[in-house]
């Protein structure tokens, strides 16, 4: 919305008796624009909340994807920003990385936690850095005008072959070029979509010679059926994310993959380079610095787990064991 003032023509007489109530409602009208066009926003606010300072053109907005991991780091970032006193309002659950990149582009969105590997791949399709300081030396140039990503932090949440610690016994498997060797003897079990990706069956097949003896299409990403399937021996490996918290829970064996098949995803700050100061950056990179892979694990399991705990307490929890907050 946008305010005009209007001017009284030249020459045009008023009484002064008339101009003070005139003069009032102006202000009025105008104080009421002004808020009107403040609070106007496409996506709608969830949650704000007031600090002592901001930016100009209002509090930072923070964003997650529709996955509880994502926003329960989006809430690491809001309270850790509002911890040192910058106004934020968040926005959780906005859609895919098609939905979320767009909205950051466009101005309703200022930060939103990603994946350094899903995001690059995402906007150069044709990309090849696979370990992890190759994907972060490609992301900016990738990146669309006023877009940066900030520091990436320890945690990844990746893709990785698994296996139960009785396999891993019975094969003597530590990594996925142990499982090369008798790939012919075992049946794999993952997304369907895992059969025809690059990292999937043809990524194990050119980068390890690994073959698998049979491929079972488990539409559940990781989750409780993937689990039941390895646990009884239906699957002998398993495609779970390393953030999973069945993984520590039934003491599953994560093998290596020195020939980064799975390319890296380590967590990071999406952000707008307009809105986002270097107050603002040095905060979210000292959550970056302290954001491990394990954190993000137990942080799944209040979430997702038996506790069902809200991302946003989940969150505070982790800031005030980190002396963020108090």
């Amino acid at each position: 919305m946008i305010n005009r003032v209007h001017r009284t023509r030249p020459g045009a007489v008023r009484r002064r008796a008339q101009a003070v109530p005139l003069l009032a409602a102006a202000a009025t009208l105008l104080l009421t624009l002004a808020g009107c066009g403040a609070n106007s926003n496409p996506l709608g606010d969830t949650s704000s909340q007031p600090a002592a300072s901001g930016t100009a053109s209002g509090p930072l907005v923070v964003g997650s994807s529709g996955g509880t991991e994502s926003q329960t780091i989006a809430e690491l970032y809001a309270g850790a920003l509002r911890s040192a006193g910058i106004e934020v309002s968040t926005k959780p659950g906005i859609g895919s990385r098609e939905v979320y990149v767009k909205a950051v582009e466009e101005g309703s969105v200022d930060i939103i936690p990603d994946y350094s590997g899903n995001l690059l791949l995402f906007l150069d399709g044709k990309a090849t850095a696979a370990a992890a300081p190759d994907v972060m030396a490609a992301l900016p140039a990738a990146l669309p005008a006023g877009l940066k990503v900030l520091k990436a932090a320890p945690a990844e949440s990746k893709d990785a072959m698994v296996v139960t610690q009785a396999t891993a016994e019975k094969y003597k498997l530590a990594s996925i070029e142990d499982m090369a060797k008798v790939c012919g003897e075992l049946t794999i079990g993952a997304n369907p979509e895992f059969k025809e990706r690059e990292y999937g069956l043809p990524g194990l097949k050119s980068k390890y010679d690994c073959v698998p003896k049979g491929f079972e299409p488990i539409n559940d990403y990781g989750g409780p059926t993937t689990l039941n399937a390895l646990l009884t021996d239906k699957i002998q490996v398993a495609d779970i994310y390393t953030t999973t918290p069945s993984i520590e829970d039934n003491d599953l064996v994560v093998l290596a993959d020195p020939k980064n098949n799975f390319i890296a995803q380590q967590v990071v700050p999406l952000v707008r380079a307009d809105k986002v100061g270097a107050e603002a950056a040095a905060v979210l990179d000292k959550v970056s610095d302290q954001l491990t892979t394990a954190d993000l694990v137990d942080l799944n399991r209040q979430v997702s787990g038996d506790e069902k705990r809200s991302p946003a307490d989940a969150a505070a929890d982790w800031l005030a064991a980190k002396g963020f907050t108090k």
